[in-house]
């Protein structure tokens, strides 16, 4: 129970700092998305050192998924959905989450947060950097991509590659390099936000194949 309330509480405080900031920045709701987004990623960790259970870490991530799914239809918390274009974004985040969760959890939890990770930190920072600064742009299926924003996918999921495979006491592995560059090409299919359920389930299985394997 312990371990639950830490989660939770962990979750809530990641809300009230997206909350404050879109209070004082009203006009900046990339950002204030972006901090929930990030913000999520060390949960993973988080629950796997807390010694948490498979089963009950799905229960848990189905809970959030269909309470995101209803904040989609309902607006329950519209500053997750408080986003200037149609995307299932938050539902594809959680969703693959859940698939993380169930295939890896116990199997391979390194596959897990590898892939988790390099969807919260490599993604989000992406989008914040992309929007923040000025550079090279295209558009691929609808959406606007920048060479700043995919330079950085890039750099922070090699650099989250590096650390996992530290953790893990691995010397360098030439895979890193080709796990953050799938990562990044998976990043630019972003359409609806469906990079949230392809960039995350790529990654893992490509550090479970190359990597763990």
């Amino acid at each position: 129970m312990l371990e639950f309330t830490l989660v939770i509480v962990y979750i809530i405080l990641i809300f009230l700092l997206s909350i404050a900031y879109k209070i004082y920045y009203p006009d900046n709701k990339e950002a204030s998305r972006k901090i929930i987004h990030i913000g999520i990623g060390p949960i993973i960790p988080i629950a796997i050192f807390l010694k948490i259970d498979q089963s009950s870490a799905l229960f848990f991530t189905g809970i959030i998924s269909l309470t995101t799914f209803l904040n989609y239809k309902f607006k329950l918390f519209p500053n997750i959905e408080d986003v200037d274009r149609k995307s299932y974004g938050t539902i594809f985040y959680c969703l693959s989450l859940f698939i993380l969760i169930f295939i890896f959890w116990e199997k391979d939890p390194y596959s897990l947060v590898a892939g988790f990770l390099i969807m919260t930190f490599g993604d989000g920072l992406a989008g914040l950097v992309g929007k923040s600064f000025n550079s090279k742009s295209w558009i691929l299926l609808k959406q606007k991509k920048s060479l700043f924003g995919t330079l950085t996918m890039f750099l922070t999921s090699w650099i989250i590659m590096c650390c996992i495979g530290y953790a893990q006491q691995n010397g360098f592995n030439i895979n890193y390099f080709t796990i953050a560059l799938i990562a990044t090409v998976f990043e630019q299919f972003s359409i609806l936000g469906i990079d949230n359920l392809i960039v995350p389930i790529s990654s893992a299985l490509c550090f479970n194949f190359f990597i763990t394997n």
